[in-house]
Parts: C-alpha cells; sequence; structure tokens
C-alpha cells in the first residue's frame, strides 16, 4: 500500500512545555524528526501559568500565523504562539482552557449523548485535562478552517487520555482531519498496578471497566476508551501495552510505535567529558555539606529518577536493596542520588549553608533529604528509608540522598538540568514492577550509564529481544508478584559488584550500554510513526471514496 505523508502534523500532549512524566522526554526528542516539516509541524500544549508569566520552555513569538491568531481570538479561542525552548525549536500552540469551565456540563453531556463518554464522576484531575483535549480539537479546527482554508492533508495526534477529548471533537466537527490517539499506559493497568494488588495475577481476571469502577477511575478510563475507539488509528508504546489495551481497552492497537532516543541529545565526547567532571564534582559538593562527611572521589555514583511513582517505579524494591546494603556495608564507596519530584518549597537552608561554609568537624547522622519537602514524615521514601535504616551514619560506605525537585537547571541546590547531570553517574537503578515502556532507562544507555531494569518494562523486554544481547550494559532482573525480596537482593549484589569492577570493565560495559542505544534512536522508530499517519490518511481517502 502507498504510504501517504501527511501536508501537516499537529501533536497534542499534556506535556508540550510542561515537564510531568517520560511522555515530555518522547515528543521532546521526537520532534526534530519532524523538523523538515517546518512550520507545518505544530505541538499543542496546555496554558499552564497565569498572567503575564509564561513556561520557560515556551518562546512566545506575536509573527507567528498573525491573521490566524486574529480570527482565533475573535472566535473566544485563548491560545499563545510561539516555539518551544529546545533545539529543535517546532511551533508550539499554548491553548488556555480554564475558559471552557463555564460549558463544562453542556460539554460533557454532549460527549455522552454523541460517544457514551462517562463524564460524570469525573473530578478536576479528570476535567482539566479533559477539557485541554477538547480546546486542542477546537484550535486544530480553527487552523484547518481559516489558516489551512479547508484543504490538504492534516494529522492530529493525540497522546494519552488526557487529550482524548480532542480527537472526539475533530470526528464530529472536522471529519476531514485523519487522527491518531496514542497510548502509554492504559489508565486500568497504571491504576491496577499502583494499587496493593498482585497486577500480573489478575491481569486477565478483570475487565478495565471493571477495575476503573472498583478504582474510581471510571471518567478516566472512559475517556481513554472511547478516544482509542473512535480514532482514525489507535497506537501504543509497546507490546506489553498492546495486551493491555486489548485486555482493558476491548481495542487491538493499529500499530506498536515504540519510544525513541534522539542521539543529537548526547554531547561530542569532550563536552561530555567536561559534563560528567562537572556533574560528578557538583553531586559529591552536595554529599559531602548534606552529611558534614568525607567521601571518596572514586565513590561509585548510582542514579534513579523518574516520575514518583513508589511501586510502579519500584522506589520501594530499590529502597530495599540500599537496607541490604546497609545492612553489610560494601568494601567500596556507594553514593545512591533519588531524583523523584515531589512536593517541595525549595532548598533547605541549612544545606545552602553548608555548601557555603562546609564543616567536616561535626559529621551529621540522619540527613537524606536536598530540599524541603512537605509531609516528610508521612512521605512514602523517606518513611521506607527509616524502615530500612538508611540514615547515612559516619563509617558506612554506602550513602543515599532524596532530590524531591524537578532538575531543570534552577532547584537551588544541583543548578544543574538533568540531563547535565546524568553523564556523572556510573550506574542507574530503574527496577520497576509497571512499565509499559521506560524512557529513563533507554536515555541512560545513551548517556554511557549502565542500567538496571527488569523484565516487566516495555524497553527490558524488547532488548531482551535484540541479536547478540548478552547481559552486558543493560542488568534485566526477574520480578513478578511474588519475589520482591529475591529482586531486592540481586539488585543489591548487582551494585555491589559493579562498585568492586576495575575501571577497564566499566569500560567495556558503557560500552556495551551505548551499542544497545543505538538499536532505539528515533532515526528508526519514526517510520512507525509514518506507518501509523499514512494508516489513517487511507481511512480517509477511503471514506471520501465511499461518498
Amino acid at each position: 500500500m502507498e504510504m501517504l505523508r501527511p501536508d501537516y502534523i499537529f501533536e497534542a500532549s499534556w506535556e508540550v512545555c510542561n515537564k510531568v512524566g517520560g511522555i515530555h522526554t518522547v515528543i521532546y526528542t521526537k520532534a526534530r524528526l519532524l523538523q523538515k516539516w517546518d512550520d507545518h509541524f505544530i505541538m499543542i500544549g496546555p496554558e499552564l501559568q497565569k498572567d503575564t508569566e509564561i513556561s520557560p520552555e515556551f518562546i512566545e513569538d506575536s509573527n507567528l500565523f498573525p491573521a490566524w491568531k486574529e480570527q482565533a481570538l475573535k472566535d473566544g479561542l485563548h491560545v499563545r504562539l510561539g516555539y518551544w525552548n529546545i533545539p529543535s525549536r517546532p511551533v508550539v500552540i499554548l491553548t488556555d482552557f480554564t475558559y471552557l469551565y463555564t460549558r463544562k456540563n453542556d460539554i460533557f453531556g454532549h460527549l455522552w449523548l454523541k460517544y457514551g463518554l462517562d463524564s460524570l464522576s469525573g473530578q478536576w484531575d479528570y476535567i482539566n485535562p479533559a477539557l485541554f483535549g477538547y480546546a486542542a480539537g477546537m484550535v486544530i479546527g480553527s487552523f484547518y478552517h481559516h489558516q489551512l482554508k479547508a484543504s490538504g492533508t492534516v494529522i492530529a495526534q493525540f497522546h494519552e487520555w488526557m487529550t482524548g477529548a480532542g480527537v472526539l471533537y475533530l470526528k464530529e466537527y472536522v471529519p476531514e482531519i485523519a487522527t491518531v490517539f496514542t497510548t502509554h499506559a492504559t489508565v486500568a493497568g497504571r491504576t491496577l498496578a499502583g494499587s496493593d494488588q498482585p497486577f500480573y495475577s489478575l491481569f486477565k481476571k478483570q475487565t478495565g471497566d471493571q477495575v476503573a469502577a472498583g478504582y474510581r477511575v471510571v471518567s478516566k478510563h472512559s475517556l481513554e476508551k472511547t478516544a482509542a475507539v473512535n480514532a482514525d488509528c489507535f497506537t501504543c508504546v509497546s507490546e506489553f501495552t498492546a495486551g493491555e489495551c486489548i485486555q482493558f481497552l476491548d481495542k487491538q492497537p493499529d500499530f506498536i510505535t515504540p519510544n525513541g532516543f534522539d542521539s543529537a541529545i548526547v554531547p561530542e565526547p569532550a563536552v561530555f567529558d567536561v559534563k560528567r567532571a562537572q556533574a560528578r564534582t557538583r553531586v559529591l559538593q552536595v554529599v559531602k555539606a548534606l552529611l558534614q562527611q568525607e567521601v571518596p572521589e572514586n565513590s561509585l555514583l548510582v542514579i534513579k529518577s523518574g516520575r514518583y511513582e513508589f511501586r510502579n517505579k519500584g522506589i520501594d524494591i530499590l529502597i530495599d536493596s540500599l537496607g541490604l546494603l546497609r545492612a553489610v556495608p560494601p568494601e567500596n564507596s556507594i553514593v545512591v542520588v533519588i531524583f523523584v519530584p515531589a512536593w517541595d518549597t525549595g532548598p533547605r537552608p541549612e544545606l545552602l549553608e553548608r555548601l557555603k561554609h562546609p564543616d567536616m568537624r561535626h559529621p551529621l547522622t540522619g540527613e537524606i533529604l536536598t530540599h524541603q519537602l512537605v509531609g516528610e514524615d508521612t512521605d512514602p521514601i523517606c518513611r521506607r528509608m527509616r524502615l530500612r535504616g538508611i540514615d547515612n551514619a559516619p563509617g558506612n560506605n554506602l550513602k543515599v540522598l532524596f532530590v524531591p525537585a524537578y532538575l531543570e537547571g534552577r532547584d537551588g541546590i544541583l543548578n544543574l538540568s538533568y540531563y547535565d547531570l546524568l553523564p556523572g553517574f556510573d550506574l542507574s537503578v530503574f527496577p520497576s514492577y509497571y512499565e509499559p515502556w521506560g524512557y529513563t532507562p533507554m536515555e541512560s544507555l545513551a548517556f554511557h550509564v549502565p542500567a538496571i531494569t527488569t523484565n516487566l518494562s516495555g524497553f527490558g523486554i524488547a532488548v531482551k529481544k535484540l541479536p547478540g544481547y548478552n547481559g552486558n550494559g543493560l542488568y534485566i532482573v526477574e520480578r513478578n508478584d511474588e519475589n520482591d525480596q529475591q529482586a531486592a537482593q540481586k539488585i543489591a549484589d548487582i551494585i555491589r559488584a559493579y562498585a568492586a569492577f576495575p575501571e577497564s570493565k566499566r569500560i567495556v560495559i558503557k560500552q556495551a550500554a551505548e551499542a544497545i542505544s543505538k538499536h532505539f534512536l528515533w532515526d528508526a522508530q519514526i517510520e512507525w510513526y509514518m506507518k501509523a499517519y499514512s494508516f489513517a490518511l487511507q481511512k480517509k481517502v477511503k471514506a471520501a471514496v465511499a461518498k
């Protein structure tokens, strides 16, 4: 079948210019591969700033499509036009959605009558993104009619349930536009896995509707399912997620569109070495200042990062493994830093003071946090650390820090972005219990940092299938519903062994990590998106012929 290429591509996501999780990185890194469309590739994100504030990721440009913008504002749409402040600088339209609050009952009522979308129990964590998706659909429709004069072939891709209402809007009001709906993890799957129930034992025993009702996520699940059914093309990111879609959404994805990585983000060797040295120096400075203890310069630096999903992301198992390392202290110095954004209110003043005036004469015990954390006493990470006796006492070769801030280069303590910090680490740990893909281990390998993941991550499953994979570069730990203790022990053993490896062996493993990452570059993966776009456009062609 002939591959059809769109004249225009719109891509809507809650994470355009708004970092929440891995989807932000997916669309951020993929954007360069769509540069050939120039200003015919337009990303749409939520306008979340108030008054005159603008997201630091967004560069406003009043000269972009001025005639259309004037018409859009006249029609009551609330938009800002500009570019995403990333190297590829894609065109971005940020749309407000709060102006739809007064119409929300009418909108959701209509979507119920038209599509059977059940918004009745949806709270604000449903209402806001659902209205954003609807507003995004309105923006795309307006652009198509007024800027494009209802001509040309157009793709509108919507990521995750949060944008699903855009699919429904376009299907009803601008059916000429071909829609693609992509799920990165199903609502029912993520919810069930994050509960205390054995996800893999229950996976085939419950429908998505049953899970949604049991865990009170009916509206989110309904929007996801309705968008999947009504999009011209439905895609997901891995074989594992495809199984979820069949089980929970009663819908077979048309394509699997795996995530990729843009190698252009990785610095050239000379720059990389400088960044690695800078990152290591800064991390060790912070560790020493926080603990008021000397830490060897050649310490093994281990990183854990990602969203705050305590069980799904395997944070619980990681801390359990660190408890095992603390109980039997390693011979080599190991520093583990957990970068998981939480509700922080800024840098700890006492740490800022210690960074200015280090005092190694009075070592401290019990220091873990770099930033002020709201609800520290009940925070799951802090509680698990205390439960496992991790207190950073002098004399133990294991040190653990918890950084609950977003790493955008201005957190007040490290003041380096995530990609500037990552090269400084020697090993990364992502022991997920539920991970439809697993972007963080993939980007870790691309930055020459070997990683630990599990057989339950889409990325781990994909790497296992690579010809010649021998376990080097990416350690894949077996996990299931019953083996938490064994998995924790395995992770502890890997970290302990890696800390003892000579530099020559570490170099070989780093090279293996980089080699694995090259199998997952966007240059190869982007073709799956092109196939999905062509599939959606072919549907429109067939529909037009049928008329």
